[in-house]
């Protein structure tokens, strides 16, 4: 199933319109350095001392914390691994997955934060990588 793609103005309608969730698949350091405003953290990749490294409980947390059937935008730095989460996502039966294509800086076109879109920095705990995978154990 190919992903569907759109720019980060797209994705803000579909959220705001269309009950839309932003997942944004970045690093925890990175999600912290500022995000989209009311996006949730679940990282495709973790940062450690040999660079980065493949998240393993990625898909479980994402299973546990939205439902299958969950209307979700995910994001990342520059659409690399939005776009790989949404092809593992849609592979593991999720219905409703787009892919917001220049990510947060973006790369070929702006991304979220250059574009102007709200952004913010200390989200709700319950928003977190770490209150989300808590919940999901």
């Amino acid at each position: 199933m190919p992903v569907k793609r759109v720019s980060p103005e797209a994705a803000r309608e579909l959220i705001e319109k269309e009950g839309y969730v932003y997942v944004d698949v970045r690093s925890i350091p990175e999600f912290e350095a500022g995000h989209p405003e009311g996006a949730y953290n679940v990282p495709l990749a973790h940062m450690g001392p040999q660079g980065m490294a493949p998240n393993v409980e990625f898909l479980s947390v994402m299973e546990k914390s939205f439902g299958k059937d969950a209307r979700i935008v995910v994001g990342c730095k520059s659409g690399g691994r939005s776009l790989q989460a949404a092809t593992i996502l849609l592979s593991s039966g999720f219905t409703d997955v787009i892919d917001q294509r220049a990510g947060y800086l973006g790369a070929t076109e702006p991304g979220w934060a250059p574009a102007g879109l709200p952004t913010a920095k200390d989200p709700p705990a319950d928003r977190t990588y770490a209150g989300l995978r808590g919940k999901a154990k």
